[in-house]
């Protein structure tokens, strides 16, 4: 999934390839010293390889089970925000996005130009197809904030105290209410769109003679152009959206909590779904932090520290958190790359097609 920097940027922008290198290389420094110093140092990955091996096959069938029902929940999103677009071209374009965005240095703005391609070629239109990459990039933010705050809430309905995670519960929620209070207004009227275009300009004012980049930019038009595109959108379809959104994160837990139960043994007690969903959506947290793609070490080593707080053995929670990451990172990628070639040797037939007639 594209970070939240990329989610709203324009899918047609240029790339800055040594940006990208270089934010490519920093994002692989920082995913090396997590998993190769910081995940050791929380749990072992011997014991967390040995609990692996220790797996019934009913436990592995059941989490291949969950990674299927994942992998199909990620397809609605798109389908939820395109009109007339079926589950299938939804399906290639958000696998492509995943994988380019978490297998490419600086790939989130490379799937972001990809999703809009795809789309293109599905005969959504330029201004759909805009509004649709935007609005599953926002939906995406806010459900990745609003994770945290229910997080909490489990730890104390679980009877932990969860007091000690209350600064993840408010952040999170500072966070969200301030982006939707925003998003809303925006939404709400021109008039508003464009006064807080005009604020913005007024706050990055002071910045426009020392940043080149900001010396002549007006924020009073992208904003009204983005209300306006995206207006018709969220009124018909945010019940969808926020519906196909959930659904892919809370089968991505269910893929994490059926992978640690089958570790720790179905037939004898186990870590309660609650406290396993409060270390899951806590985490998530990570994802904000723009240094590796998909929150990809960061998320981790959050995620393993939670479930050993909560009780679950070192070893079980590495474990549980290796299944988790390779089976709902891997065959994302996998898909991914399938999808990108089945839709290029269709685009390619489709574009020589509709070029044919001019030639």
């Amino acid at each position: 999934m594209p970070s939240p920097s990329d989610a709203v940027a324009s899918p047609s922008g240029q790339l800055d390839k040594k940006k990208s290198l270089i934010l490519g290389a920093v994002g692989l420094f920082f995913i090396v010293i997590i998993f190769w110093k910081v995940i050791p140092q929380i749990g072992s990955y011997s014991d967390a390889i040995d609990a692996i091996k220790a797996m019934s096959i009913a436990a592995i069938v059941l989490v291949v089970v969950m990674v299927l029902v994942y992998l199909t929940c990620y397809g609605f999103p798109f389908m939820a925000a395109t009109p007339g677009l079926k589950f299938w071209p939804s399906e290639q374009i958000n696998q492509a996005a995943f994988a380019i965005s978490n297998g490419v240095p600086g790939g989130g703005a490379v799937g972001l130009a990809f999703q809009f391609g795809m789309l293109k070629s599905y005969a959504i239109t330029p201004a759909a197809s805009t509004s649709a990459i935007t609005a599953v990039g926002i939906w995406s933010i806010f459900i990745s904030l609003g994770f945290p705050i229910l997080g909490v809430v489990a730890l104390v309905i679980g009877g932990e105290n969860g007091s000690s995670y209350v600064w993840a519960a408010l952040l999170g929620l500072a966070i969200l209410v301030g982006a939707i209070v925003g998003f809303a207004l925006v939404m709400r009227s021109e008039p508003m769109a464009i006064w807080f275009g005009k604020v913005g300009n007024k706050l990055i004012g002071p910045f426009r003679g020392r940043i080149k980049a900001l010396a002549k930019i007006d924020l009073v038009a992208p904003l009204t152009s983005f209300r306006s595109s995206m207006y018709d959108v969220l009124k018909r379809r945010w019940s969808r959206l926020t519906a196909a959104q959930v659904g892919v994160s809370v089968t991505q837990f269910l893929i994490l909590y059926v992978a640690l139960r089958g570790i720790q043994g179905w037939d004898k007690p186990g870590t309660s779904v609650l406290l396993v969903f409060a270390a899951f959506a806590i985490s998530q947290l990570g994802m904000m932090i723009p240094i590796t793609p998909g929150g990809l070490g960061t998320v981790d080593a959050v995620m393993i520290s939670l479930l050993i707080n909560f009780g679950v053995e070192p070893g079980d929670a590495t474990a549980a958190d290796l299944v988790w990451r390779a089976a709902s990172y891997v065959p994302q990628i996998a898909i991914g790359i399938v999808s990108l070639v089945v839709w290029m040797r269709r685009a390619g037939r489709t574009f020589a097609t509709t070029a044919a007639p001019s030639a």
